[in-house]
């Protein structure tokens, strides 16, 4: 037994903000993938992922749920033959391990399932973000539903709102010298306890008013720069974003990043943001000039996500 591939994805812009109903815009980052096999003997990485499976079973069949009934039969069979989830996307990364294999899971064991190829209507993608958002707070304790919605459906995902979701078109890259990309921290993130220090972060009405009125402001002008390809103006916007989040996320940021972002925001030749909910894993860099970026990072393992 061997599933469809499901990849790794990338929130370009939205991170923290979407819990709290500004925009996002999130890719699918084919870099990374994962698919469900099986095997007789299982060992290491393939034993844990399904001992992992058995747990998420368990789970799966306590749900009650309106919108989403799965093959529970088929699942426990297949958990006890071994099956396991095997991935190339790294955990704790910011890019959606859990999401592909909630969307593997989905894919293979909803009984009514929503299908890539039917005409996905607003209501549909909601619906979608609803189960998978039910099914990822396994592994999160809170989620969105974006990561498993991104990796189900691999196409670029635009978060208006909470209420308004729409699979959209990013221009299709260039073969110049700008560039997003990842830098690799080489330290995991748990995702869960940044959650919990943003929250309590929003008891603060100070921080609150950032949020909606520079973050949020920011956000959604990258995102409206990348989607209509204004590059200058998007780099302006990303500077900005990059300097509300230094100021305001440190504790989302490894301390041993905090000068390496600073000095992006001197030089000017590159900016750093948030991939994912921080505290490891990916930080993303955007950059007008990717050699002059890679010499100044050469300290570190980059990553090419796109190109302008």
């Amino acid at each position: 037994m061997k599933g469809p591939l499901f990849y790794a994805k990338i929130l370009l812009f939205g991170e923290y903000g979407i819990i709290k109903d500004s925009k996002g815009l999130a890719i699918p980052f084919n870099s990374y993938k994962g698919a469900l096999k099986s095997a007789k003997n299982l060992t290491g990485e393939a034993k844990k992922s399904n001992e992992s499976l058995a747990e998420f079973y368990s789970y799966l069949s306590t749900l009650n749920s309106d919108i989403v009934q799965f093959d529970l039969v088929s699942l426990q069979e297949d958990v006890a033959q071994g099956m396991y989830f095997d991935s190339s996307i790294p955990q704790g990364y910011g890019v959606g391990s859990s999401g592909a294999l909630v969307a593997s899971i989905y894919d293979k064991y909803a009984t009514d399932k929503i299908t890539v190829l039917e005409n996905l209507t607003r209501d549909k993608l909601l619906t979608l973000k609803q189960i998978f958002a039910l099914m990822e707070s396994f592994f999160h304790g809170k989620s969105s539903g974006l990561d498993p919605l991104n990796s189900y459906l691999s196409l670029p995902i635009l978060i208006n709102s909470k209420e308004h979701i729409e699979a959209t078109g990013i221009p299709s890259q260039k073969e110049g010298k700008g560039a997003v990309f990842l830098l690799d921290s080489e330290q995991i993130g748990e995702t869960e306890p940044m959650v919990n220090i943003f929250m309590n972060k929003m008891k603060n009405e100070g921080f609150r008013t950032m949020l909606s009125e520079e973050f949020s402001t920011h956000t959604d002008a990258c995102i409206e720069d990348f989607l209509q390809g204004n590059i200058k103006s998007l780099f302006t916007n990303v500077k900005m974003l990059s300097k509300v989040v230094l100021a305001n996320f440190k504790p989302m940021i490894p301390s041993a990043f905090h000068k390496v972002w600073e000095q992006g925001l001197q030089t000017n030749d590159y900016y750093l943001k948030l991939c994912g909910s921080g505290g490891g894993g990916y930080i993303l860099g955007f950059t007008e000039d990717y050699e002059k970026a890679k010499k100044h990072l050469k300290d570190y393992k980059l990553e090419l996500v796109y190109r302008f």
